[in-house]
């Protein structure tokens, strides 16, 4: 994809039907219950109707989107887990034996795993190979990617959910495996907020003191070395990102052109989306937030994007573990508001308790 494409594409995104929420929030103060009462319950409902332009809404079915890929810098000692995790966790996700798994097993909803640069070759039908290569580069010597990389990345995840889209898929979720990306997501954060590494980096997985302490050293020198520039978000995420964070960028974008909501995970999830948000700000209207990581930079990203979280549940798995979490909550939003009875049904005189459920 060339930037001019992506520029086309991005322009056509459309921002979401106001017309349409507003008669949803019409319908919903009307129903038997004090105005505004279920909260974020009715947010969600008055969101789902904006993005479809109808006030019948769809639900399902819902996938969640698993770009997976290695990162070269985890060459610098920053995670504790081996980078070969990356393709067994890759290769679980058919097993149907993760956290995402299970959760999505509950939840009804599907997963599309995409291998975008993992340091593996799989043969799997559950995985499909957009690998553009083995991993991205040591971002602490060299840029992470180049330019036209980070923009191949983008372009695999536009076109994987457009495939989904195709197939009627109504709501979408996003996942990630990359040993070593909240690395990659730190970077990103610090690049675009113009934020000192240490207030948006963690631990992740659980780095010990000396693992933490190499990956704060890591983006350090990966922004001597590179010098992202803030103004541009892909010259950002190409130098100091990964293709796991780039495919998610496109799904973003591809699940906003396709007027689907986006469900964001965690922390990593989070950072694709800020760099999606700083491409096209009116994204921002199909996102939901599901959760806040226990990453230390996902308040500081959600507050950029001006999203707060539905949840706080100390999570910090990753793989897209939030989002069926979130599409439960979305179904349930819906079988409880568009199946309650109205004032009228209720036998109630709504304008006796307006001026007290105000």
């Amino acid at each position: 994809m060339r930037q001019e494409e992506l520029k086309q594409f991005i322009a056509d995104i459309e921002p979401l039907n106001l017309e349409v929420a507003k008669q949803m929030e019409t319908y919903l103060d009307g129903l038997t219950k004090p105005v505004g009462s279920l909260g974020k319950l009715e947010q969600l409902m008055i969101q789902l109707a904006g993005v479809q332009g109808t006030m019948d809404i769809k639900t399902k079915p819902c996938a969640t989107v698993i770009m997976c890929s290695d990162n070269g810098v985890c060459d610098q000692g920053v995670s504790s887990c081996p980078q070969e995790v990356t393709a067994t966790v890759t290769y679980n996700f058919t097993r149907g034996i993760t956290g995402v798994n299970k959760l999505s097993q509950f939840a009804g909803s599907d997963i599309h795993i995409v291998d975008i640069g993992v340091k593996a070759d799989f043969k799997h039908p559950l995985i499909h190979n957009r690998k553009i290569a083995y991993g991205t580069q040591d971002m602490s010597i060299q840029s992470a990617m180049t330019y036209e990389q980070a923009m191949e990345a983008i372009e695999v995840g536009i076109e994987e959910t457009n495939k989904l889209i195709e197939n009627g898929y109504e709501i979408f979720g996003t996942g990630e495996m990359g040993i070593g990306n909240t690395t990659t997501s730190a970077a990103i954060t610090a690049a675009l907020l113009k934020l000192d590494v240490e207030e948006v980096t963690g631990k992740g997985s659980g780095a010990k003191d000396q693992v933490f302490n190499s990956k704060i050293n890591a983006i350090k020198m990966a922004f001597q070395v590179n010098q992202p520039d803030p103004n541009d978000p892909i010259d950002v995420l190409a130098k100091v990102g990964g293709y796991d964070l780039a495919g998610l960028v496109g799904v973003y974008l591809a699940a906003a052109h396709g007027k689907k909501v986006v469900v964001i995970d965690g922390f990593i999830a989070a950072a694709a989306a800020l760099v999606a948000y700083k491409l096209c700000p009116t994204v921002k209207d199909y996102m939901v937030a599901s959760h806040l990581s226990k990453e230390v930079g996902m308040q500081k990203l959600l507050m950029e994007i001006g999203l707060e979280p539905h949840l706080n549940l100390e999570m910090r798995l990753g793989e897209g573990s939030g989002c069926p979490i979130l599409f439960n909550l979305i179904e349930m939003a819906k079988y409880t508001l568009l199946g309650m009875g109205t004032f009228e049904d209720a036998g109630v005189d709504k304008s006796n308790y307006m001026h007290i459920w105000k």
